[in-house]
């Protein structure tokens, strides 16, 4: 059995206040719908679920904004829809449950993608929902929590300075790496390289997020996010809007409906670490994934590793190996945003679509995630 990627698209990704925070999540969630259903030619009405993730699924993004996207694109109402929350990891998780639908034979043709609006529903908006009902975050009061973990102070921001203090990373060395996402980023939207993954919405053609004006000195000149810490914003993924989808489909269903696959899925899993540090499962899940697909880091053409801070990523590679050279090639989050629940399919369709520009075979896709979970996806060009 196979699962194969048959097309992936996306929304320009927009920056908080920017050209898409106006935009209803559902109708940006129908966009990337529509544009994935005219692109692939796919019959609609032969998809068997539509998988989204989603954080903070409060006001217009709660009641299953799967389900609720897929309507509002005016798509087949026998189609079910179901939203799924990894947190950041949200989307890339969408895509391992259709592949693993495909693989397991009990559908054929599944929609995995994500959708989110930070500029409408803030980020942790979910969190601090709970303290009107006397819940200050998702740990306190758990007996069997603070049993294990206390009350020490659990965030990606803290997290963050425990990594760059762990790896020894200098906030000269982070913010070199933070220029160049947005020099990469900058190079490749000049060079069209977003242009065939992205469907435009209104008058959002391009990814609002990276910076041509921005500098070491203004970076230099910022604030740390914690009192005596290294992280600045400019070491943080932006606060964006937008969605992606991908089709993954079975080999009966490329042969039933004359479908031309791009990808084949050629590993996925998850795996979890220290939830404190919470931001170094990619870390380990690397390492797990590449022994399990018998593959070695040397054997990987392109990463695609989120960049929700620049510590993790450089932490990363230095205990992957990783040539940086093959890592986030047109830059990452801190320059072209981070749309939480988007994020991993984004990150997959920008994946393919480099992997088909350059020739390469394999591509590696991972994440951090809150609780310290980390997806990692091997996909094969074909």
């Amino acid at each position: 059995m196979s699962a194969f990627i048959v097309d992936a698209v996306r929304t320009p990704v927009g920056r908080r206040g920017g050209g898409l925070a106006g935009v209803h999540p559902a109708d940006l969630g129908a966009h990337v719908l529509k544009a994935l259903v005219e692109r692939s030619g796919v019959d609609p009405a032969a998809v068997d679920d539509v998988i989204f993730g989603c954080v903070d699924a409060l006001g217009p993004q709660a009641g299953n904004i799967a389900r609720t996207s897929w309507l509002a694109a005016g798509l087949p109402e026998h189609v079910p829809g179901v939203t799924v929350d990894r947190q950041c990891g949200s989307s890339q998780q969408a895509v391992h449950f259709a592949a693993q639908a495909v693989l397991s034979g009990t559908a054929d043709l599944v929609v995995a993608g994500g959708v989110q609006n930070m500029s409408a529903i803030p980020i942790s908006a979910a969190m601090l929902a709970g303290r009107e009902y006397g819940f200050d975050d998702p740990f306190r009061g758990s007996t069997g929590w603070q049993a294990r973990y206390g009350d020490q102070e659990i965030s990606q921001f803290r997290a963050a300075e425990l990594i760059a203090a762990k790896w020894s990373l200098t906030r000269s060395e982070m913010e070199s790496y933070a220029l160049e996402s947005h020099r990469r980023a900058a190079a490749a939207v000049d060079a069209g390289r977003f242009d065939r993954e992205i469907a435009p919405l209104g008058d959002v053609r391009h990814d609002e997020g990276p910076r041509r004006d921005t500098s070491r000195e203004r970076m230099e000149a910022l604030a740390t996010l914690t009192p005596g810490g290294v992280v600045t914003a400019a070491l943080a993924s932006q606060i964006s809007d937008g969605a992606a989808a991908l089709l993954i489909a079975s080999s009966r269903a490329v042969d039933t409906h004359g479908l031309r696959p791009r990808a084949r899925i050629h590993h996925l899993s998850v795996r979890a670490d220290d939830p404190v540090y919470m931001l170094t499962g990619p870390i380990p899940a690397t390492a797990v994934a590449l022994q399990r697909a018998g593959l070695t880091v040397e054997d990987i053409d392109l990463f695609e590793v989120n960049e929700a801070f620049v510590p993790v990523v450089l932490a990363w590679q230095r205990e992957t190996g990783a040539d940086p050279a093959r890592v986030n090639v047109n830059g990452g989050a801190v320059a072209l945003g981070h749309p939480l629940g988007a994020t991993g399919a984004r990150l997959m369709t920008t994946l393919l679509h480099e992997l088909e520009a350059t020739g390469g075979r394999y591509g590696l896709q991972t994440m951090c995630e809150g609780g310290g979970t980390a997806n990692v996806t091997i996909i094969e060009r074909l």
